[in-house]
């Protein structure tokens, strides 16, 4: 029972599902902090019943943990006021809930950010720790407010900001690309130029192993990004590609698109996927992590594994 004992928040998330099945592959027992009773999941040694919005007693949860994971959050706002749902569960808990852990003795709190912690959704020229933190909505303040707390503890903490993490059962932007890739029409996307920086779960994974084995003091945020950009054209070819297909691309001209776009009500959904948003993971790369996968294989991956649940097989 030498392994390290995390503690695991989000495990039934998009992130921390997956993080709960690759821990213990990399040698970690791994505690999971539900807020309901629940079996505990496949992966985990053990569960324990608490919520993170009220983190005042964790002492039997954080109770002989090495090092926490905390990977839930609130990613869409619910009252209708996002600075303060934002603010209670991305920042407010998460500081509590790192007290909490600095008091148990905790070694090291590793707390999934976001890039945009850093930026809005595009950015000019390539994003790297160094820049000065520019969030531009509620979520990305959250988020950056929650490390800065963090930066006010005694104890070791690592921040990873991933940008747009992908994998099978992915939703949001990536899941409606996946989804047009999967039909069967030309897409008049092959016009599309600007690159934006993507992260399998997989070199996820990976990234927090790092961080976890990383000699400390940390203290500090870590940008997390496969190595190459890629243009929004590279994505549907490798989904294609993986689909056993052609890239079917057509370049219909970006101002034909913005123009489309704009008579549909759909600006910011057109600025999402023609904006340029490259983030660089050198500082990540220092710590030793290297990544598992290609953007290219993960994607064509991540099509093949859809398919064959969407026939079943």
């Amino acid at each position: 029972m030498n392994a390290p004992l995390i503690a695991l928040t989000g495990s039934t998330g998009f992130i921390g599902r997956h993080l709960l099945s690759e821990l213990p592959k990399r040698g970690y027992r791994v505690r999971v902090l539900l807020r309901r009773p629940s079996e505990v999941p496949a992966g985990a040694s053990s569960a324990v019943i608490g919520d993170i919005a009220s983190p005042h007693n964790m002492a039997a949860a954080l109770r002989d943990v090495d090092m926490v994971i905390h990977s839930a959050g609130l990613a869409h706002a619910m009252s209708g006021r996002p600075e303060d749902d934002y603010r209670a569960i991305n920042t407010e808990a998460t500081v509590r809930l790192a007290q909490a852990a600095e008091r148990a003795g905790v070694k090291r709190f590793v707390f999934l950010s976001s890039i945009r912690a850093q930026s809005g959704p595009t950015a000019e020229g390539v994003l790297t720790e160094a820049h000065e933190a520019q969030p531009t909505d509620p979520y990305g303040r959250s988020k950056l407010d929650a490390e800065k707390g963090l930066g006010e503890l005694g104890l070791d903490w690592a921040a990873l900001r991933p940008v747009l993490v992908y994998g099978p059962g992915v939703k949001g932007n990536m899941g409606a690309l996946l989804g047009l890739a999967q039909s069967p029409w030309p897409l008049p996307l092959g016009g599309l130029r600007a690159k934006r920086s993507l992260l399998s779960l997989d070199n996820l994974a990976a990234a927090v192993d790092a961080v976890l084995r990383a000699p400390g003091p940390l203290r500090r945020p870590f940008i997390a990004a496969d190595p190459e950009p890629v243009t929004i054209p590279e994505i549907v070819t490798a989904l294609r590609e993986g689909l056993g297909r052609g890239p079917g691309l057509i370049p219909v001209p970006s101002f034909v698109l913005r123009g489309a776009a704009t008579l549909a009500g759909r600006n910011e959904a057109y600025q999402r996927l023609a904006g340029s948003l490259v983030a660089s993971p050198e500082a990540l790369r220092g710590l030793g992590w290297q990544p598992v996968s290609s953007t290219r294989d993960a994607l064509a991956a991540m099509a093949r594994q859809a398919a064959a649940q969407a026939s079943g097989a």
